[in-house]
């Protein structure tokens, strides 16, 4: 039996907002065989079964660009409906880690003061404009 749900099932999401000493932050291509593969998006992944966020954040970072977080501080929280799925995305800054992000998962990575990649991700585009909004206070 098929019963409707009031609400939608999201996938939680950490997304790591790395800032290096510089001010700029890394952006990451989605590499190919995943959805929206070429577009532009903060590095991390999705948080599995029995994992918080936070420690979702720095198994992804390490996997993903062989860096282990020393520090990672919570910084919002955003919802968004892909045709493909629903995300929750947790966000945290990161600007203290060990290593040199390196593409692990054949992407490819640049460091940005002002965003200016292309196409980005549909949910990196509010948290590019929060970054230059935050920066500017």
């Amino acid at each position: 039996m098929n019963k409707k749900l009031d609400h939608p099932i999201f996938v939680d999401v950490a997304v790591g907002i790395l800032i290096n000493t510089d001010g700029k932050v890394l952006m990451a291509s989605r590499p190919a065989g995943k959805a929206y593969a070429g577009y532009w998006e903060f590095p991390g992944g999705k948080v599995e079964p029995n994992e918080t966020p936070e420690l979702a954040l720095r198994r992804e970072l390490l996997e993903e660009l062989g860096i282990t977080v020393l520090s990672a501080e919570p910084w919002c929280c955003m919802t968004h409906i892909y045709p493909h799925a629903n995300v929750r995305l947790h966000c945290f800054i990161i600007d203290h880690w060990e290593g040199t992000p390196s593409p692990k998962e054949n992407q490819q990575l640049q460091w940005q003061s002002h965003v200016s990649v292309s196409p980005l991700l549909p949910t990196a585009i509010p948290l590019c404009q929060w970054l230059a909004n935050r920066n500017e206070v």
